[in-house]
């Protein structure tokens, strides 16, 4: 087989129809836009319009509600710290901070802060200084002889007046 013999199965590409192209193609003179009105001509943008019914989307019942200034938490697992501290990446003797884990590779970005949830085991004896956790995370910290400290959540624009 040669590059220049790659050939795709037959009928597993379809041409594409050219419309307009005079009567003998099928398509041609007005392209299967029919004869007048809003469609058969250029820049249509019907969409969700039912000719001035009252649309689909406005018709249904709007629910929920998105807070435009909510935290965003990057997440760590109770599971992966203990994995991460059995690799060497990251050391029990000393405080895990939020800087030692975005060091050691386990958080991309810190957000507006770190916050620990309790999948997986941990057993070895550490010291998390973390912006929050969950209730079921601190528990398995405390139970293997651990610590986790709270600190404040991070501004993101004191985080850049900072810098």
């Amino acid at each position: 087989m040669k590059l220049n013999e790659i050939r795709d199965n037959p009928g597993a590409t379809k041409k594409r129809m050219r419309v307009g192209r005079g009567p003998g193609s099928g398509k041609g003179k007005m392209g299967g836009r029919g004869i007048k009105g809003q469609n058969s001509r250029s820049g249509v943008a019907i969409k969700s319009y039912e000719g001035g019914q009252m649309p689909l989307y406005m018709r249904l019942p709007k629910r929920g509600f998105n807070k435009p200034n909510r935290k965003a938490f990057a997440v760590v697992n109770l599971g992966l710290i203990e994995k991460f501290i059995t690799d060497g990446k990251l050391d029990a003797a000393n405080a895990i901070t939020e800087d030692a884990l975005l060091a050691s590779g386990l958080v991309r970005r810190k957000l507006d802060g770190v916050r620990v949830l309790a999948k997986g085991e941990i057993t070895t004896k550490v010291n998390l200084q973390v912006t929050g956790a969950s209730k079921s995370a601190v528990e398995a910290v405390e139970k293997a002889g651990g610590t986790v400290e709270f600190l404040a959540p991070v501004a993101k624009k004191e985080e850049a007046a900072a810098e």
